[in-house]
């Protein structure tokens, strides 16, 4: 008799047999053995990170290729950091009724814009960016300082995302031709959602994939539970790693926003990133931070900011409104306790795990 010392001493034939009854007697136990696969890199100025549960046999060759060209795609759309993107050659045209046919990325992120700017009253608006520079919080490196009423009127006239139409032929018009479009609040929402397809299509049906703290979660993880989601504690000193709340997801999206960490202080008062579209200011409502649950990131990513701006009151009533939607508003009360105002789904999800 010949004893191989390793499975892959053996010869084909002989592995052969072996793996038949390997899997012959999983499949039996109801018990497939399974591998966590990882990816991770930099998109969209932050970084992601991918961590997918499959088969023993699964092979994954390729599929990070598959992903980086994913998002390279996504970001030579969508980023306004590049000359040539499509958002970039929008915002570069300059006459009232010209328009270009765009991709069909950047055209199901738009329907969606144009979905949240009308449910939310304004609240989001992809075209606020003029004001977010203005204030400091934009990526020119100007000096956080409060600006001058007649400076943010001038700018106010610039800003509406109705200024736009996005055509039923796939493309896109100024109706305005001072508007321009940043989509920095809903991209990587999008972009979550893309590589979430992407995954999918390659067999992938367990997964968690997160950019820049977006997140979607499917199927389950590893040890057969469900994935779970640590939320940062929303203080200004807090760290990047401490834990406020753990939400436990399956088949769903979430996405936080918050403004406790970019902010000036200037006359006594504190004035931080999230501005109000409708006003050109910081919103003032004390609300530190936001987090929404959704089908696809890409409407938690925008929703998400829009709560943030509408504050707890009208937020929770706009979402216990809507259907597979729920969110958890944290609000620093002004004892500097910090208090969380639940949406109905919300809260039973968090009395689940408890």
């Amino acid at each position: 008799m010949v004893l191989y010392r390793s499975y892959e001493s053996m010869p084909v034939f002989g592995r052969t047999a072996v793996a038949g009854g390997m899997l012959f007697l999983f499949f039996i136990c109801g018990c497939l053995p399974q591998k966590e696969i990882f990816f991770s890199g930099r998109t969209m100025g932050t970084t992601y990170r991918i961590k997918a549960v499959v088969g023993l046999l699964k092979s994954v060759s390729g599929l990070n290729d598959q992903i980086e060209s994913r998002l390279g795609e996504i970001n030579r759309s969508m980023s306004v950091f590049l000359e040539d993107s499509e958002i970039s050659r929008f915002n570069a045209m300059n006459r009232a009724g010209e328009n270009m046919r765009i991709s069909e990325d950047f055209y199901s992120v738009l329907l969606v814009a144009g979905q949240l700017y009308k449910m939310t009253g304004g609240a989001w608006d992809g075209t606020v960016n003029p004001l977010v520079d203005l204030w400091g919080f934009g990526p020119t490196k100007k000096k956080k300082e409060m600006p001058s009423r007649a400076q943010i009127d001038a700018l106010l006239s610039r800003v509406g995302f109705n200024k736009i139409n996005i055509l039923t032929d796939g493309r896109l018009e100024k109706k305005d031709p001072s508007v321009t479009l940043d989509l920095a609040s809903i991209a990587k929402g999008f972009g979550v959602d893309a590589v979430s397809t992407l995954l999918k299509k390659n067999g992938v049906d367990n997964f968690l994939v997160e950019i820049g703290g977006e997140v979607y979660a499917a199927g389950m993880r590893k040890d057969h539970n469900l994935w779970r989601v640590g939320i940062n504690t929303p203080l200004k000193d807090s760290p990047f790693d401490q834990v406020y709340k753990v939400v436990p997801l399956k088949n769903r999206a979430l996405a936080t926003s918050g403004d406790y960490r970019n902010f000036f202080e200037a006359g006594g008062k504190r004035y931080a990133h999230i501005l109000d579209p409708r006003t050109g200011y910081p919103v003032r409502n004390r609300v530190v931070s936001v987090t929404v649950l959704a089908k696809t990131c890409t409407f938690a990513d925008g929703l998400a900011t829009a709560l943030a701006v509408m504050g707890p009151e009208k937020g929770l009533e706009l979402v216990d409104r809507l259907d597979e939607v729920e969110c958890m508003i944290v609000v620093m009360e002004n004892d500097g306790r910090l208090t969380d105002r639940y949406s109905k789904g919300f809260k039973r999800r968090m009395l689940a795990v408890q």
